[in-house]
């Protein structure tokens, strides 16, 4: 008898009618069809469980094989197979729990590893996104901003120097963003920062707008007037980055030559630059403080923006946090219209509180709060670089950025050209014009320009400045002469040379008036050996005098 071929539905054809496991026509030992139901009495069917597992010869002695063999597996036995496929009772489920085994155990850590997975995975791109826009962001920002490419951001560039070793920023503020502004295009703002990027200190000081001066060209009001019309008169196109270049480039070495420095780095900035950048950051602090005496400011100069029914400008003496719309009003307020107190300089006052602004920007921007707010963050960025324009280098932003950081607050100098002690400068009249002139006279710059080179000396003699006389109580002549000589090839200032009363005295004896001037005492305690003396001189010491000096013994012979 040849074997038995079992066939499944689909895969091997079959005869209308036919089971599966009949023999088909032409085989030997071909049976008559019959119906389950006419099982010869006595032989049991095979179950469900005997056609899995009892396959062996042994398994199917006595067990009537021909039942089995002539009518196979009935559709009803493959219909129930099938059927328990998607059978949900709990007994069927146990059965099922796959290669994981347990079904409560690893296969639902497995689910859990897989939930885990796309969240970490969910997470990195979420930040890849939100890194990816800021560095946009950024990039447009800078490209606006600063001169060169993207590849200068991942550098490093140190800033330019002058020969003292200093890096100088001419600021430069217009107001062309207010829209019916008189004079929008005049830079009525107007600063000098100077860095040194060595011992990471900076001051900065602020240039009258008023100052009178020679353009060297025709401007709009002929070939001499205010400081603060010679931008604009470079050209008059806004339209293009290279008119905007060429401003900044004329503009710093005019500047320059009036105030004798070199000035590496121009900034171009708009009213918005304010306000948006302090809202971006939170807001500031800023200490305020009336001039003259008074116990606060007032300025209605802005009042008509709520019909005069708000202060704008009014504060009393102390630190106020403002948003960015109150720090740009603060950074305009002179006190031109009555009632006004606390502005009794004007501009003078007007450049003092824009200062205090932007060394309170400056801490509040690199602050750690700051730095960490997303919203904060893009938000100064997207301010700087809708609203700036700098000639810096895409290679220099780093080397701004940390030095933004290192740079405390407290060692930002604030130099003024105008005070009751030392006024450099004067207002005045000229030509019928209300103007800012050199207290050494109109056009006259050279005691302006000897002011500043003390005041940004990295020297710190140099820097302090200090009065000194010389006095010879050795009773040889010139002693005096020789050592004030010797002190002014030093760097000291020497204000008077004269004797000493008569009497004895050591070497060498330095006496300092007042107090302060910790360079200048440190300089001359290692020049000649000796300890500063706190007492008395032996004479009458002029106003403004820091120190004495008497020379007791001729020291050429030594």
């Amino acid at each position: 008898m040849k074997p038995q071929r079992h066939s499944i539905d689909g895969f091997v054809p079959r005869r209308a009618g036919s089971r599966l496991g009949e023999r088909h026509p032409g085989q030997a030992g071909d049976l008559r069809h019959r119906h389950a139901s006419q099982q010869p009495t006595g032989v049991q069917a095979p179950s469900r469980r005997q056609t899995k597992s009892d396959s062996s010869p042994q398994a199917n002695q006595g067990a009537a094989p021909l039942a089995y063999s002539s009518k196979g597996l009935l559709r009803r036995d493959i219909d129930e197979s099938l059927s328990g496929i998607n059978d949900t009772s709990p007994g069927a489920s146990k059965k099922r729990r796959g290669i994981f085994g347990k079904k409560s155990t690893l296969g639902s850590k497995f689910k859990s590893r897989r939930v885990i997975k796309w969240a970490i995975i969910a997470i990195i791109v979420i930040l890849a996104a939100v890194g990816g826009w800021l560095a946009y962001k950024t990039f447009t920002a800078s490209s606006n901003i600063f001169k060169g490419n993207i590849f200068g951001l991942v550098q490093s560039q140190p800033l330019k120097q002058d020969t003292n070793g200093r890096s100088n920023i001419l600021i430069l503020g217009t107001s062309e963003d207010d829209p019916g502004h008189g004079g929008a295009f005049l830079t009525d703002s107007m600063m000098i920062a100077s860095i040194d990027q060595k011992n990471k200190t900076a001051s900065m000081f602020s240039i009258p707008r008023d100052l009178y001066v020679k353009y060297g060209m025709a401007c709009n009001s002929g070939y001499e007037g205010k400081i603060n019309e010679y931008f604009n008169c470079v050209n008059e196109d806004y339209s293009t980055p290279e008119a905007e270049q060429e401003r900044l480039t004329e503009t710093r070495k005019f500047v320059g030559e009036i105030f004798g420095m070199d000035i590496q780095y121009g900034v171009h900035v708009n009213n918005t630059v304010i306000k948006d950048s302090v809202n971006a950051v939170g807001g500031v602090d800023v200490d305020i403080q009336g001039s003259n005496g008074d116990p606060g400011i007032l300025d209605r100069n802005f009042d008509w923006r709520c019909s005069y029914k708000c202060h704008l400008v009014k504060y009393d003496n102390g630190i106020h946090h403002l948003d960015g719309e109150h720090a740009l009003f603060l950074a305009m307020a002179r006190g031109d219209i009555a009632p006004t107190y606390g502005l009794g300089n004007s501009n003078f006052d007007r450049e003092k509180n824009q200062q205090k602004i932007i060394v309170a920007l400056k801490e509040k921007a690199v602050s750690t709060g700051t730095l960490t707010d997303l919203g904060k963050v893009t938000g100064l960025i997207d301010s700087l670089g809708n609203n700036l324009r700098t000639n810096f280098e895409t290679s220099e932003i780093r080397t701004l950025m940390t030095l933004g950081s290192d740079i405390p607050s407290a060692s930002i100098k604030s130099i003024s050209l105008f005070g009751d002690e030392n006024s450099i400068v004067t207002s005045g009249s000229y030509n019928g014009a209300s103007v800012v002139m050199p207290a050494a006279g109109i056009f006259n710059y050279s005691d302006l320009r000897t002011f500043l080179k003390q005041k940004l000396s990295t020297d710190p003699v140099t820097n302090e400045g200090a009065n000194i006389i010389v006095l010879n109580g050795s009773g040889v002549s010139g002693v005096a002469q020789t050592e004030a000589d010797k002190l002014t090839d030093a760097g000291f200032i020497v204000t008077d040379v004269d004797n000493a009363p008569t009497g004895e005295y050591a070497d060498v004896e330095v006496y300092q008036i007042g107090d302060g001037m910790a360079g200048t005492k440190q300089r001359l305690e290692s020049a000649f050996g000796v300890k500063v003396k706190k007492t008395v001189p032996p004479i009458a010491v002029p106003e403004g005098v820091n120190f004495v000096l008497i020379f007791g013994v001729d020291r050429s012979a030594n």
